[in-house]
């Protein structure tokens, strides 16, 4: 019986893969891969974060994290919004600017070099600040070129609470929460240089329980700052919200625990090679755990936002969303993935379908694993098939997928993909909702093949419209139905 874990899919995003003749037209003017953006989608993305701010009576801004996906049609259309957008280089920033952004929207937070730090300054953005070296070094720079001072936040760490025996992971990235001290005082040491506008933490997980512990410890850290005179009004909790990809939670509890048989061998092979992704047999037992990522997560994106702030916090025992209303602090945002939410496609040519001797059918594509990193992110769901003509093979298919670089691991998912009809050479894989990280936050150019373009479709005068994803601006199809 065939394994599907079938990708959710948005109307939008169902009316724009209905449009095969299109999609064919377009790999074949420009190639594959082709990523193809939807950016309207973003607009229903933010107001669906800002809703859950409403019910908490909440504050705050939603930062995009420009860093999962390089598009410019996504970028300026968030522009023509009220979100603002969290860059993490010289070149996000640069980019963001001239894509429309006012400096008051831009959050700057990653590791920044001396020409990051100028220009957030020169600009006037928000510094979100990983180190006390960092604030000195910005505090210098505003000192030398006699900049206006510049509104800072101060990422913070490694959160233990005493309400709770759980502490979260060490991060790379923020201050330890025990040195918020010496943050402190670099900030009063240099108050004509720098503005403290509010604490942030940044963890790569999606574990509630650490996040809990992180955004009460961070309460505790602006309690600090009051009590020495400073008034910072803001948290920054950053990304981690997740994406629900599968539309049925059944077909990846049915897939996984098959798998399991299989690393058992109480079945056939689901893998490449018996890949195990992460789970392995031991004296008929099974060992390890599933490194994968939950690929059905109906709690997942705004509604995950609303759980947190409905947790209790473990010390203080009431609401997180509580307690930030009642001490009038403002909260932050700065989801990647699930703001890309059903905002992007990949479409791949099939180059050819083969028949193995052990029975095997393999399928063979004009893409890598970097250019749809699904294996990469721990991302399991099928491709949509987009045929040229009616199939000739109607029924299931069970394949697996094969990159096109000259390497044994090139495959775009290790595990045998069972479509519902066989593709055949010049038909279209559609790996969609892959805008978040999943389209080009890996893409390289080795062996010289070229990193997949991109073309930004939008829906217009009850049609869709496209062009190359650097020409759209969102005014364009504003001035064609005005």
């Amino acid at each position: 019986m065939p394994l599907y874990l079938s990708p959710r899919i948005a109307p939008t995003l169902r009316s724009a893969l209905n449009e095969s003749a299109l999609l064919t037209q377009l790999s074949d003017a420009l190639g594959s891969p082709l990523g193809v953006i939807l950016p309207q989608q973003l607009a229903d993305n933010v107001a669906a974060f800002r809703a859950v701010f409403s019910d908490h009576r909440l504050g705050g801004q939603v930062y995009y994290a420009h860093k999962a996906n390089r598009s410019s049609a996504l970028v300026r259309e968030l522009a023509a919004t009220d979100a603002g957008i969290d860059v993490a280089s010289l070149a996000e920033l640069q980019h963001a600017l001239g894509a429309g952004f006012v400096p008051q929207r831009i959050m700057a937070t990653g590791p920044k070099n001396q020409e990051f730090l100028w220009l957030a300054a020169r600009t006037g953005v928000t510094v979100s600040a990983d180190s006390v070296g960092e604030l000195v070094e910005l505090a210098t720079l505003v000192t030398e070129w006699a900049l206006p001072p510049v509104r800072v936040m101060t990422r913070l760490s490694g959160f233990i609470s005493s309400g709770v025996q759980l502490s979260s992971r060490r991060s790379r990235f923020g201050v330890s929460a025990f040195a918020v001290s010496q943050v402190l005082d670099v900030i009063e040491k240099h108050s004509d240089a720098l503005d403290l506008v509010g604490v942030a933490f940044h963890l790569d997980s999606i574990g509630l329980p650490e996040k809990t512990v992180a955004l009460e410890g961070c309460l505790a850290a602006l309690d600090e700052c009051r009590r020495r005179g400073l008034r910072p009004w803001s948290v920054d909790i950053g990304g981690g919200f997740g994406v629900n990809y599968l539309a049925d939670g059944a077909q990846w509890e049915q897939y996984t625990s098959a798998l399991t048989e299989a690393v058992l061998g109480k079945r056939a092979p689901l893998t490449w090679n018996g890949h195990g992704y992460g789970l392995r047999a031991e004296a008929g037992h099974i060992r390890g755990s599933l490194n994968l990522y939950p690929a059905h997560r109906p709690v997942s994106g705004p509604a995950y936002l609303d759980r947190l702030l409905r947790a209790t916090a473990p010390e203080q025992r009431r609401p997180l969303g509580t307690l930030l209303l009642d001490n009038m602090y403002d909260l932050h945002v700065e989801p990647g993935r699930a703001l890309l939410d059903q905002c992007g496609v990949v479409l791949a040519s099939v180059l050819e379908v083969r028949d193995e001797a052990n029975g095997d059918t393999v399928v063979r594509l004009d893409c890598n694993a970097r250019d749809v990193s699904l294996e990469e992110h721990g991302v399991l769901m099928d491709p949509v098939v987009v045929h040229r003509t009616a199939p000739a093979k109607p029924g299931p298919a069970g394949v697996y997928l094969f990159g096109n670089l000259c390497l044994e691991a090139d495959l775009i998912t290790r595990r045998k993909v069972f479509l519902p009809s066989r593709p055949r050479p010049g038909d279209l894989l559609a790996f969609v909702n892959t805008a978040g990280y999943l389209m080009d936050f890996s893409a390289t150019q080795a062996l010289r093949q070229p990193v997949g373009r991109k073309v930004a479709m939008y829906h217009d005068d009850g049609a869709w419209r496209w062009c190359l994803d650097e020409q759209y601006w969102p005014v364009h199809r504003r001035a064609e139905t005005a």
